[in-house]
Order: C-alpha cells, then structure tokens, then sequence
C-alpha cells in the first residue's frame, strides 16, 4: 500500500533548509555592522615583514584591506613576532587572524599523505594534539590576538565551549578554514551552531551552492576569488559582483594562482612570501577594479566589530 508522504524537498524546508541550490541568485539582505556588503582579505600573510608588504602596498593601491589571514600556525611564530604583528594589525584598522595548528598533514600521519587520506590534513589527530591546538589558541589570545583559523570539528567545539565559559576572550573570533570543508547548508549551519564566526567556503562552489548557504546562516562567508593552485587554482575576479550581491557579509579573498606552496613559512622564504604577499595585494586592486567597471554600488566595510553581521535596516 502507498502512503502519502511529504516529498523531500518539503522535509528540507521543515528543517529551514533550502530544498535546492539558490539558482535565483536572490540578493543577500545581511550586512555587517557599519552596514558594508564586503571586506577585503589578503590570506597567507606569514609575518611581520608579510604584513608590512600589505600595508604598504595596500595604501599604494588604494586597497581598503580589512583582514590579514596566516596559515603557517601560531607555534611557527615567536612571541616577539606575535605581538609586532598585533600591533602593525592595530595601528592600521586590520584584523589579524592566525591558523590554529598543529594538524594531521604536519604529524606523522600515514593517511594524511596517502591519495585517499588527503581530508585528514587538517584535522587534529589524537587528543594531544587537540590539546596542542587550544593550547596555541590560548597562546595567541594571551597576546593579543583575536582571531583564529579552525581546521578541526572537536577543535571548533572546545573553542566554543571554553569561550561561552570566559576562558577565552568573548570577542575572540573562529575563522573556519577553508580545509574544514562546508559545502552545503546543512554542514554550515552546524558550523555555526558550534561557534564559527566566519565560514571559509570550498574554492569551487557556485554561485547558486554559495547562494543555498548563505540563505541559511547568517554569519559573514568567506569566498577565494582568487585561489591557490593548492586549492584549485581559480581565478573568479568577474564573479566578484555577483558574489558581493548574494553572499554579503562576504569576505573576498585575494589568493594567488601560480604560486608556490610556501607552508610552513620562515626566514629561508621571507623574501618570496614578502613577494606574494604584495601581488596579492596587486591582485585585490585587478578585481575592484573590475567591480567598480561593473557599475556595482557594493559598500565595501571596514574591519568594525569582528565577523558579526547584522539584517539590513527596514
């Protein structure tokens, strides 16, 4: 006998979520806090040499830069490193935000570096591990920075935990890596559930995949316009204003295609992530450009209350 049932794209919307990709492209009514749709992101700033090379070539571009992001880990810099690197972020309006490590892809993991263990990389493997990563969090937030990228579930968890308990500061901020995939609605909305501030998403969704998530969290997305070779390669820069319009608050990300991996960085690579850091910057110029040239009227926004966003007036 049959039975009458909903179908499953009426159970999806039962749970609040979309029943398909956002093909309409519908534009994002968020906003952050200063009532911006987007903020500028230079990733894989690796110190404080890196992130003079932004600055200054950020203010010889004209480029409105709101986020600096690292990815070589808080443990691969000094103290004295940290704090200079908190205060050149503090003196120019900037948010600075460390990766949390150490990972899987960094220990001896025989499955992170098998072909079909690649997706481990990022996780933190065994609890002593996750200890070691809350321990660098705590580390980075001692200080001063407020800020970190998350790769791991349980790690995403505990640091929510122990920042509802007071033992991190409550401005303190989870920035989702992009290693920590959210490819859909459903897995965004448990990121968010757990803590995140912003969500790093896959290098390669579309717009109508980005569109279907956004529609369903409400804290500021993370998107490559540019990526990594490492992560895809893609250069998207004319996608930028309709990823400004269906993604706001959406952090445009300026990777560089081309590029060597240069994870973990150091002293021995100072002159060529100094390098790469300034194209970067050169690369963020290339797509407002192309986004002024559209005839957007995107309201860029600056770094104001960290990672927060808010409904549009009215």
């Amino acid at each position: 006998m049959r039975i009458d049932r909903l179908t499953t794209p009426q159970l999806f919307a039962e749970l609040g979520l979309p029943p398909e990709d956002g093909h309409q492209l519908e534009p994002s009514p968020l906003r952050f806090p200063d009532g911006g749709q987007y903020r500028v992101e230079i990733p894989s700033v690796e110190g404080p040499r890196c992130l003079e090379a932004v600055l200054s070539e950020a203010e010889r571009w004209d480029v409105p830069v709101a986020r600096v992001s690292q990815g070589s880990g808080v443990g691969l810099l000094t103290d004295g490193e940290i704090d200079e690197m908190v205060r050149l972020a503090g003196a120019a309006g900037v948010e600075l935000s460390l990766f949390a490590r150490p990972c899987a892809g960094w220990d001896a993991s025989a499955m992170a570096r098998s072909s079909g263990g690649a997706f481990v990389a990022a996780s933190a493997r065994g609890q002593d591990q996750l200890v070691a990563v809350i321990d660098e969090i705590r580390r980075a937030a001692d200080l001063g920075v407020r800020s970190v990228l998350v790769s791991d579930l349980g790690v995403l968890s505990v640091f929510g935990q122990l920042r509802e308990r007071g033992a991190l500061p409550a401005e303190m901020q989870a920035k989702v890596s992009v290693t920590l995939p959210s490819a859909n609605p459903a897995a965004a909305r448990v990121l968010e559930r757990l803590g995140a501030n912003t969500i790093n998403l896959p290098t390669d969704l579309t717009l109508a995949q980005v569109s279907a998530i956004r529609s369903t969290v409400d804290i500021p997305l993370d998107v490559y316009v540019e990526s990594p070779d490492n992560l895809g390669g893609f250069v998207r820069h004319y996608e930028l204003p309709r990823l400004i319009d269906i993604a706001s608050p959406v952090y445009a990300k300026f990777g560089l295609r081309n590029a060597p991996d240069i994870y973990p960085s150091g002293g021995h690579l100072d002159a060529t992530a100094v390098e790469l850091s300034r194209e970067r910057v050169r690369r963020a110029r290339v797509g407002l450009d192309l986004l002024c040239r559209s005839g957007s009227k995107a309201q860029v926004s600056g770094p104001g209350a960290l990672g927060l966003a808010l409904p549009a007036a009215g």
